[in-house]
């Protein structure tokens, strides 16, 4: 990372840290950020959203752009940058959770939220799932930095790649649901 962003990174996840985290928090932010791990809470979401009749593109949708946000940050961009984790950059950083994964551009968790999220907020049937997508990817992406196992880069970059993914989704979905209500309808 160009140093003038890495110094950015590192004083605004510093900030969080030291104005953000509070204690009775700390151990509600760990437990729902770990229930991003494998991205497992938004692929048991869709899944969920798949047995529904009302609401099947909406899960298909999100397991469509999780599946592309995961081929594309998991097995290609963070492998070819290998950015550390800010507790090997950071000396004295304290962090509330960790990863096996060592490398921390994007944020994996971040991605797949967003997937989710964008996927479900295009095409579900009710307002109120919309806007539990949403708010769900946007507080999976900020535990990452509550927690400290990202910098907001990694972030932002998650978020930004899971967007596309979700938008992605969403249209690979589309032509393929409105077949399928053709054949429905000529049967």
């Amino acid at each position: 990372m160009p140093e003038l962003i890495q110094q950015w990174d590192e004083s605004v996840l510093v900030w969080i840290a030291e104005h953000l985290r509070v204690p009775a928090l700390n151990g509600a932010v760990s437990f729902y950020t770990t229930l991003g791990n494998a991205g497992m809470l938004f692929i048991i979401a869709a899944v969920v959203l798949l047995l529904v009749r009302g609401t099947r593109r909406a899960g298909a949708s999100a397991g469509v752009g999780m599946l592309l946000g995961f081929l594309v940050t998991n097995l290609t961009i963070k492998p070819l940058i290998s950015r550390a984790r800010p507790w090997v950059v950071l000396d004295g950083f304290v962090t509330l959770a960790t990863s096996s994964d060592p490398n921390s551009f994007p944020s994996g968790h971040s991605c797949a939220a967003f997937a989710f999220g964008v996927a479900v907020a295009l095409t579900a049937p009710r307002r109120w799932m919309k806007a539990a997508a949403l708010a769900a990817a946007a507080l999976m992406a900020f535990s990452r930095l509550y927690v400290g196992v990202h910098f907001p880069t990694d972030v932002l970059a998650g978020a930004a790649i899971g967007t596309v993914c979700g938008l992605l989704g969403a249209w690979i979905t589309g032509p393929v649901q409105r077949q399928y209500r053709l054949r429905r309808g000529q049967e």
